[in-house]
Formats: structure tokens, C-alpha cells, sequence
């Protein structure tokens, strides 16, 4: 063990147990925007820099592990005039509208930018604008990327798809596609990874709400939902509703109060993949020529990407049923249409998903 002391707080913490670990130990959080454990502790964004007695110089404490007898300062003077001014740098080249941007209320830059008390910034803006393609399902705005390799190690070291890597260099420096690709020239399976560990709004899937009014507010269009299992159980955390107030019923009245005309759950096509899955496996049982062993899920079109693009020679093993959001679709526009006398191109089928493919 190791004996240090952070704040005027005496700690033991394990030998090699990094500076931010052993602060978080004794309830002492040390903000920083780039650091995931054990995928990205590369200290670039420099806002977890600390204080430690008898060096001149301050230290990151995502990277830097802890030494003996250290005495610690997380909240100096000289660590806040440090870290404000690297917090105003990012911003220098960040996009701070922050009233349209998808993370406002939920962005770390954000926050840490009031915590700072942050209201001018005393650097050139230089907002970095590159072209990008915005009816592919995952959206990236080059004006509000930081630079912490979030998004590049979570592909590389988790997704093991590699479809983010630093371009230029110097003040220009950015994230982009990988080998000068374009999103839709490269593997990504969407899986939405990039999105859910960007600490800003650099990277977000694609909003698809005003296409959904227009269709509700279209006389001519019936308009019908499904809703996602995780979606069901989910839907009032940003309301901030308790389990037994966010009920199934309110969600589906909901619904029916913005104007939806049918309400479904995808757990109903769900059980279609699962029927369509145990029959296509049965018949592959039976047939003793068969080699394509084992059979796997296509429920995921992430996961169905990924084999294509990665492990093609397996592509044959994916079962060949759609997955419950695309049954669903197929079976609302022919047997839905049918039973209820609408002709299918006057149906909008729309799915309230958890996840981008």
C-alpha cells in the first residue's frame, strides 16, 4: 500500500493506483473530459493536472500513478488558473452554441465550463468545418470535436473496427474517418459506441423529429409507432419520473396524445424473429448436408455489419430473418395495411429505438 495525502486527506490506496483512482477513493473527483478507464488515459485533454508538492510543475492525474508519502493539491490556485485557461483554450476551438446542440444540460464541457465560472473567452475562435453527410444514422460536427480521442480508442481497443483516426496536424488538428474514407466508405456498423462515450456534441446519431411531425401532421398518413422493450423501461429517466409513475400506459397515452394513430410494442415482432429463427434452425437440423454450423442471430443490423465487413467467410451462419425493428416495418406495411383497408404507401412506419443501426 501506498500512504499519501490529497487535500489534507491522509489515504492508503494499492502501490501503482493512479493519482485520479486514489482521489475518487477519498471522495475528491478531479474533473477531466478525455480520461475512460483503461481505454483512454492519455491526458490530452490536461484539465485533471494537480498539484503536487515540491515540483514546480503540475501533473496529470489520469496517467500519473502515486508515489509515496505524496502530498497532493487538486484545488489549488495555481491548478485552477491552469486548468481554466486549458478549458479556454478548448474552447477556442469549439462550437459553443450550445442552445442547438444536442448535449446541452448533458455535456461535460458544458459543465465544467460554468464550474470554472468560464463567461469570456480570451483566445481567437477557429472553428473547424468539414462536410459531412447528414442522412447517414451517425452525424459528426467537426466545430465541437476536442480532440480527446474518445471516440478513436473506443473503436479501436472495444469495437476493434478502427473507423476514427487524427487528420492534419498542429492547430488543425481534427478527427476523421480513418485512411481518408468517407463514414460510408468505411465498416462502421453503427453501433453508436463513439456517440455514447463523446464527452460534447461532436458526435450524435441523426435526428429523425421533424420528419415524424410532418407525417403527424399529415391528414392523408396513418401514422404507426413501435416502441422498444429498453425504450419502454427507459423513457422517463430524462423526466426524472419514478418506475411506478412511469407506467407502460402513460407512455403508450402519450403517444396517443402527440397523435400517433397505432401504438405497438416491438416485443410483438420480436416473437416473430424468434418463430422465423427456431424454424430456420429446425430446418437446417434437418438437413444433413448442411455445414453452415452454428447459426447466428441476425436480430442486430450492428452486429449482422460487423460479420459482413469483418468476417465475411461467416456471413453464410447469420440466419436469414430480419431483425424485430425491420419485421415489424415489413409486417405493417402488408398484413397491418391489409387488415385495416389502408393502402401501405399511405402508412409511416416509425421506430422509437435505444440504439443507432
Amino acid at each position: 500500500m501506498v500512504t499519501l495525502t490529497i487535500d489534507n486527506k491522509k489515504i492508503s490506496v494499492p502501490e501503482g493506483t493512479t493519482i485520479m483512482k486514489a482521489a475518487a477513493s477519498a471522495g475528491i473527483i478531479i474533473p477531466h473530459l478525455c480520461y475512460l478507464e483503461g481505454i483512454n488515459e492519455i491526458s490530452a485533454c490536461k484539465v485533471c493536472v494537480v498539484e503536487v508538492q515540491g515540483k514546480v510543475k503540475l501533473v496529470t492525474a489520469c496517467n500519473n500513478p502515486v508515489e509515496e508519502g505524496m502530498v497532493l493539491f487538486t484545488n489549488s490556485s495555481k491548478v485552477r488558473s491552469v486548468r481554466r485557461t486549458n478549458v479556454e483554450l478548448i474552447l477556442s476551438q469549439h462550437n459553443s452554441n450550445c442552445a442547438t446542440c444536442v448535449r446541452s444540460g448533458n455535456c461535460n464541457l458544458q459543465k465544467l465550463s460554468n464550474d470554472l465560472g468560464i463567461l469570456d473567452i480570451p483566445y481567437k475562435k477557429e472553428i473547424m468545418e468539414m462536410p459531412w453527410n447528414r442522412e447517414f444514422p451517425l452525424i459528426r460536427d467537426f466545430g465541437k470535436c476536442i480532440k480527446c480521442m474518445r471516440c478513436v480508442q473506443i473503436c479501436d481497443k472495444v469495437q476493434a473496427l478502427h473507423i476514427w483516426d487524427v487528420q492534419n496536424t498542429g492547430s488543425r488538428t481534427t478527427v476523421d474517418v480513418s485512411r481518408n474514407r468517407t463514414i460510408e466508405e468505411s465498416d462502421c456498423s453503427v453501433c453508436g459506441q463513439c456517440i455514447t462515450h463523446c464527452p460534447t456534441g461532436a458526435l450524435r446519431e441523426r435526428d429523425d423529429t421533424a420528419k415524424v411531425f410532418r407525417a403527424l401532421a399529415d391528414p392523408e398518413i396513418v401514422t404507426v409507432v413501435q416502441v422498444a422493450p429498453a425504450v419502454r423501461t427507459a423513457w422517463a429517466e430524462s423526466l426524472n419520473l419514478p418506475s411506478y409513475q412511469a407506467t407502460e400506459g402513460r407512455m403508450v397515452a402519450a403517444l396517443k396524445r402527440i397523435g400517433f394513430d397505432y401504438v405497438f410494442d416491438t416485443n410483438f415482432s420480436a416473437d416473430l424473429t424468434i418463430m422465423e429463427e427456431g424454424n430456420e434452425l429446425l430446418s437446417r437440423l434437418s438437413d444433413p448436408q448442411e455445414k453452415r454450423w452454428p447459426m447466428f442471430t441476425s436480430c442486430c443490423p450492428a452486429w449482422v455489419s460487423f460479420i459482413k465487413t469483418q468476417y465475411p467467410q461467416l456471413a453464410d451462419h447469420l440466419s436469414t430473418a430480419k431483425s424485430p425493428q425491420q419485421m415489424f416495418g415489413a409486417v405493417t406495411k402488408s398484413y397491418f395495411a391489409e387488415k385495416i383497408g389502408v393502402e401501405p404507401d399511405k402508412i409511416c412506419s416509425i421506430s422509437i429505438m435505444p440504439c443507432v443501426s
